[in-house]
């Protein structure tokens, strides 16, 4: 017994015990391992390959899809608008062809009076003074006043 303890406690019987520790050890990852690759098959590496095209293939069309839904909203509401236009502009017609609503219009927009009225105009004193700052125009020869504006228009080309 005293030889088995020995061996029980000798290095070599150590080093061995502590070798077929390890080999167990790299066994059990190697198999871990190999358990994880084999949940990668070649069928979930073609399905997968095969949902990628799909994905690819579809991109485009789906886009071009939203992008014309997209036109045809805009195309919609601008229709919309046009036929609110064109009701208007009706209404408009329907109106200037009543005598009383041209005869409104052109009082107040012409400044027509009829026979025995008094026509008044009043004019603003802001607007006087705007005028009157802008007849120094007025008092110069008409070429600077061209020239003046050819300019005014070079300035704002450059502007922009």
């Amino acid at each position: 017994m005293a030889v088995k303890d020995r061996d029980r406690f000798s290095t070599a019987t150590r080093i061995r015990i502590i070798g077929e520790q390890t080999a167990a050890r790299v066994y059990r990852s190697q198999t871990r391992r190999q358990a994880r690759r084999s949940r990668l098959t070649g069928r979930a590496a073609l399905l997968a390959m095969v949902f990628c095209s799909l994905v690819v293939a579809l991109a485009y069309p789906i886009r071009q899809y939203v992008a014309q839904r997209a036109e045809i909203a805009d195309l919609q509401r601008e229709q919309r608008e046009t036929r609110q236009r064109v009701e208007d502009l009706r209404d408009l017609k329907a109106r200037w062809q009543d005598d009383a609503y041209a005869e409104q219009q052109v009082r107040l927009r012409l400044h027509y009076v009829m026979p025995g009225e008094t026509g008044f105009v009043v004019v603003d004193p802001e607007a006087a003074e705007q005028t009157r700052a802008e007849a120094g125009a007025a008092d110069r020869p008409w070429y600077r006043n061209v020239w003046d504006g050819v300019d005014k228009a070079d300035a704002a080309a450059h502007r922009q």
